[in-house]
Protein backbone atom coordinates (compact mmCIF):
# COMPACT_ATOMS: atom_id res chain seq x y z
CA UNK A 1 0.00 0.00 0.00
CA UNK A 2 1.43 3.38 -1.00
CA UNK A 3 1.02 5.86 1.87
CA UNK A 4 -1.03 8.92 0.99
CA UNK A 5 -0.74 10.47 4.41
CA UNK A 6 2.01 13.06 4.73
CA UNK A 7 4.88 11.73 6.83
CA UNK A 8 3.53 8.17 7.02
CA UNK A 9 5.78 5.31 5.99
CA UNK A 10 4.17 2.37 4.23
CA UNK A 11 4.40 0.10 7.28
CA UNK A 12 2.88 2.73 9.59
CA UNK A 13 -0.04 3.30 7.23
CA UNK A 14 -0.60 -0.44 6.90
CA UNK A 15 -0.70 -0.70 10.71
CA UNK A 16 -3.06 2.28 10.93
CA UNK A 17 -5.45 0.80 8.37
CA UNK A 18 -5.33 -2.65 9.97
CA UNK A 19 -6.19 -1.25 13.39
CA UNK A 20 -8.86 1.30 12.56
CA UNK A 21 -10.03 1.54 8.97
CA UNK A 22 -12.17 -1.61 8.92
CA UNK A 23 -11.81 -2.25 5.19
CA UNK A 24 -14.22 -5.03 4.21
CA UNK A 25 -13.87 -7.22 1.08
CA UNK A 26 -16.16 -5.02 -1.05
CA UNK A 27 -14.22 -1.86 -0.24
CA UNK A 28 -10.92 -3.67 -0.71
CA UNK A 29 -11.94 -4.88 -4.15
CA UNK A 30 -12.85 -1.34 -5.18
CA UNK A 31 -9.50 -0.09 -3.85
CA UNK A 32 -7.70 -2.81 -5.83
CA UNK A 33 -9.62 -2.16 -9.05
CA UNK A 34 -8.87 1.54 -8.77
CA UNK A 35 -5.18 0.85 -8.14
CA UNK A 36 -5.04 -0.95 -11.48
CA UNK A 37 -5.74 2.39 -13.19
CA UNK A 38 -2.19 3.49 -12.43
CA UNK A 39 -1.06 6.89 -11.19
CA UNK A 40 -4.51 8.44 -11.41
CA UNK A 41 -5.59 6.08 -8.60
CA UNK A 42 -4.10 8.61 -6.15
CA UNK A 43 -7.31 10.57 -6.66
CA UNK A 44 -9.02 7.96 -4.48
CA UNK A 45 -9.39 8.80 -0.78
CA UNK A 46 -7.19 6.89 1.64
CA UNK A 47 -8.72 3.99 3.60
CA UNK A 48 -8.33 5.73 6.96
CA UNK A 49 -10.03 8.84 5.58
CA UNK A 50 -12.89 6.73 4.21
CA UNK A 51 -13.40 5.12 7.62
CA UNK A 52 -13.40 8.52 9.30
CA UNK A 53 -16.02 9.79 6.84
CA UNK A 54 -18.29 6.80 7.46
CA UNK A 55 -18.11 7.27 11.21
CA UNK A 56 -18.64 11.03 11.01
CA UNK A 57 -21.65 10.57 8.72
CA UNK A 58 -23.16 8.13 11.21
CA UNK A 59 -22.46 10.35 14.23
CA UNK A 60 -24.09 13.34 12.54
CA UNK A 61 -27.18 11.27 11.65
CA UNK A 62 -26.84 12.56 8.08
CA UNK A 63 -30.05 12.63 6.04
CA UNK A 64 -28.71 14.45 2.99
CA UNK A 65 -25.10 14.48 1.85
CA UNK A 66 -23.48 16.00 -1.23
CA UNK A 67 -20.17 14.99 -2.75
CA UNK A 68 -18.24 16.94 -5.39
CA UNK A 69 -15.71 14.68 -7.06
CA UNK A 70 -16.69 11.00 -6.96
CA UNK A 71 -13.96 9.40 -9.11
CA UNK A 72 -14.39 5.60 -8.82
CA UNK A 73 -16.79 5.81 -5.91
CA UNK A 74 -14.88 4.80 -2.77
CA UNK A 75 -15.68 8.03 -0.94
CA UNK A 76 -19.32 7.74 -2.01
CA UNK A 77 -19.46 4.17 -0.73
CA UNK A 78 -18.01 5.33 2.58
CA UNK A 79 -20.48 8.19 3.04
CA UNK A 80 -23.48 6.14 1.95
CA UNK A 81 -22.67 3.44 4.47
CA UNK A 82 -22.99 5.99 7.28
CA UNK A 83 -26.26 7.58 6.20
CA UNK A 84 -29.29 7.58 8.48
CA UNK A 85 -32.19 5.33 7.40
CA UNK A 86 -33.75 6.91 4.33
CA UNK A 87 -30.76 9.22 3.88
CA UNK A 88 -29.49 10.14 0.44
CA UNK A 89 -26.18 11.07 -1.14
CA UNK A 90 -25.89 13.28 -4.23
CA UNK A 91 -22.68 12.71 -6.21
CA UNK A 92 -21.48 15.41 -8.59
CA UNK A 93 -18.89 14.45 -11.19
CA UNK A 94 -18.04 15.04 -14.84
CA UNK A 95 -16.89 11.51 -15.74
CA UNK A 96 -19.43 8.72 -15.98
CA UNK A 97 -16.54 6.45 -17.00
CA UNK A 98 -14.90 6.74 -13.59
CA UNK A 99 -18.16 6.71 -11.62
CA UNK A 100 -19.24 3.54 -13.42
CA UNK A 101 -16.28 1.71 -11.88
CA UNK A 102 -17.83 2.11 -8.47
CA UNK A 103 -21.48 1.38 -9.24
CA UNK A 104 -21.21 -2.44 -8.96
CA UNK A 105 -19.62 -2.07 -5.53
CA UNK A 106 -22.39 0.27 -4.36
CA UNK A 107 -24.85 -2.40 -5.48
CA UNK A 108 -23.03 -5.18 -3.66
CA UNK A 109 -22.83 -3.07 -0.50
CA UNK A 110 -26.57 -2.41 -0.64
CA UNK A 111 -26.30 1.38 -0.84
CA UNK A 112 -26.82 2.04 -4.56
CA UNK A 113 -30.47 3.02 -4.09
CA UNK A 114 -29.36 5.79 -1.69
CA UNK A 115 -26.96 7.39 -4.18
CA UNK A 116 -27.96 9.83 -6.91
CA UNK A 117 -25.34 10.78 -9.52
CA UNK A 118 -25.39 13.88 -11.69
CA UNK A 119 -22.81 13.98 -14.49
CA UNK A 120 -22.38 17.68 -15.17
CA UNK A 121 -20.23 20.59 -13.98
CA UNK A 122 -20.67 20.57 -10.23
CA UNK A 123 -21.04 24.34 -9.97
CA UNK A 124 -24.17 24.11 -12.14
CA UNK A 125 -25.56 21.15 -10.20
CA UNK A 126 -25.04 22.87 -6.86
CA UNK A 127 -26.49 26.18 -8.03
CA UNK A 128 -29.66 24.39 -9.08
CA UNK A 129 -30.17 22.68 -5.72
CA UNK A 130 -33.14 23.83 -3.64
CA UNK A 131 -32.51 25.07 -0.13
CA UNK A 132 -34.56 22.19 1.25
CA UNK A 133 -33.49 19.64 2.27
CA UNK A 134 -30.45 21.28 3.84
CA UNK A 135 -27.07 19.60 3.49
CA UNK A 136 -25.95 17.71 6.59
CA UNK A 137 -22.59 16.66 5.18
CA UNK A 138 -20.68 17.94 2.16
CA UNK A 139 -17.46 16.55 0.73
CA UNK A 140 -15.35 18.62 -1.68
CA UNK A 141 -12.67 16.74 -3.62
CA UNK A 142 -12.55 18.03 -7.20
CA UNK A 143 -10.85 20.73 -9.26
CA UNK A 144 -8.96 22.93 -6.83
CA UNK A 145 -9.62 26.21 -8.61
CA UNK A 146 -13.35 25.78 -8.03
CA UNK A 147 -13.11 25.04 -4.31
CA UNK A 148 -14.34 28.55 -3.39
CA UNK A 149 -17.42 28.12 -5.60
CA UNK A 150 -18.29 24.74 -4.12
CA UNK A 151 -17.69 26.06 -0.60
CA UNK A 152 -20.11 28.97 -1.02
CA UNK A 153 -22.82 26.83 -2.61
CA UNK A 154 -22.54 24.25 0.16
CA UNK A 155 -22.32 26.75 3.01
CA UNK A 156 -25.52 28.58 2.12
CA UNK A 157 -27.40 25.26 2.13
CA UNK A 158 -25.66 23.75 5.15
CA UNK A 159 -27.90 22.65 8.01
CA UNK A 160 -27.24 24.19 11.44
CA UNK A 161 -25.49 20.97 12.53
CA UNK A 162 -23.89 20.32 9.15
CA UNK A 163 -20.23 19.80 8.26
CA UNK A 164 -18.27 20.54 5.09
CA UNK A 165 -15.25 18.30 4.47
CA UNK A 166 -12.56 19.60 2.12
CA UNK A 167 -9.88 17.25 0.83
CA UNK A 168 -6.24 17.78 -0.19
CA UNK A 169 -5.79 20.91 1.90
CA UNK A 170 -2.14 20.03 2.64
CA UNK A 171 -1.41 19.20 -1.00
CA UNK A 172 1.51 16.92 -0.34
CA UNK A 173 3.01 19.51 2.01
CA UNK A 174 3.49 22.02 -0.80
CA UNK A 175 1.12 24.54 0.82
CA UNK A 176 3.75 25.05 3.54
CA UNK A 177 6.80 24.91 1.28
CA UNK A 178 8.13 28.42 0.56
CA UNK A 179 10.13 27.02 -2.34
CA UNK A 180 7.18 25.29 -4.03
CA UNK A 181 7.15 25.87 -7.79
CA UNK A 182 3.81 27.59 -8.41
CA UNK A 183 4.34 27.62 -12.17
CA UNK A 184 4.82 23.86 -12.23
CA UNK A 185 1.93 23.23 -9.84
CA UNK A 186 -0.53 26.17 -9.86
CA UNK A 187 -2.99 24.23 -7.67
CA UNK A 188 -0.61 24.89 -4.77
CA UNK A 189 -1.44 28.61 -4.94
CA UNK A 190 -5.14 27.86 -5.35
CA UNK A 191 -5.27 25.69 -2.26
CA UNK A 192 -3.21 28.15 -0.24
CA UNK A 193 -5.66 30.88 -1.18
CA UNK A 194 -8.67 28.73 -0.33
CA UNK A 195 -7.23 27.70 3.03
CA UNK A 196 -6.51 31.33 3.90
CA UNK A 197 -10.02 32.44 2.98
CA UNK A 198 -11.65 29.69 5.06
CA UNK A 199 -9.67 30.41 8.21
CA UNK A 200 -10.54 34.11 7.86
CA UNK A 201 -14.27 33.50 7.28
CA UNK A 202 -16.23 34.78 10.32
CA UNK A 203 -19.24 32.70 9.31
CA UNK A 204 -17.54 29.41 10.09
CA UNK A 205 -15.37 27.47 12.50
CA UNK A 206 -12.88 25.01 11.09
CA UNK A 207 -10.19 22.51 11.95
CA UNK A 208 -7.57 21.13 9.57
CA UNK A 209 -6.64 17.51 10.26
CA UNK A 210 -3.54 15.65 9.00
CA UNK A 211 -5.62 12.79 7.62
CA UNK A 212 -4.24 11.51 4.31
CA UNK A 213 -3.47 14.64 2.23
CA UNK A 214 -5.15 16.96 4.71
CA UNK A 215 -8.86 17.24 5.52
CA UNK A 216 -10.55 20.40 6.76
CA UNK A 217 -13.82 20.20 8.70
CA UNK A 218 -15.97 23.33 8.49
CA UNK A 219 -19.13 24.16 10.44
CA UNK A 220 -21.27 27.23 11.06
CA UNK A 221 -19.63 29.56 13.55
CA UNK A 222 -20.58 28.96 17.15
CA UNK A 223 -19.88 32.58 18.13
Amino acid sequence: MTPKGIGLSANVQEYLVAHGAGIDPIAQELIDVTAELGGISRMQVAPEQAAFMTLLTRLLDVRFAVEVGTFTGFSALSIARGLAPGGRLLCCDVSDEWVSVGRPYWERAGVADQIDVVIAPAAETLAALPDDPPIDLAFIDADKGSYPIYYEEMLRRLSPRGIILVDNVLWGGRVADPEADLDENPDTARIRSFNASVVADPRTDQVMLPIADGLTLIAHSGS
